[in-house]
């Protein structure tokens, strides 16, 4: 199996993070959910900065990362969360190398 993962940092301003998680929640999570392509995914809250959310997903290979930017729900997802972060957000795409559990 090839897989990728991804790294994602966003930075809200202050005070609105929990916004932000509930646009994702209303647009992204049910689609996580349900996606095959998805092993793994963790949408958390940085414990060091009370304004950073970072995610991290585990794809079954490169085609299920560009499946999700093209959801339908995406560019709504994007535009509203865009007004609540303090700028671009932190992508950085993973080979992984070893899994625990599989052959990555």
């Amino acid at each position: 199996m090839s897989t990728k993962a991804l790294y994602i940092r966003h930075r809200a301003q202050p005070g609105k993070r929990e916004k932000v998680k509930q646009i994702w929640e209303k647009y992204a999570r049910a689609y996580i959910e349900s996606a095959d392509g998805q092993i793994a995914y963790i949408y958390g809250f940085d414990d060091t900065d009370p304004n950073a959310i970072v995610a991290y997903q585990l794809f079954t290979g490169e085609a299920a990362t560009d499946d999700f930017v093209k959801q339908p729900w995406f560019k709504a997802y994007e535009a509203e969360t865009a007004a609540l972060l303090v700028g671009p957000s932190e992508f950085r795409t993973i080979t992984p190398q070893w899994i625990k559990g599989s052959t990555a």
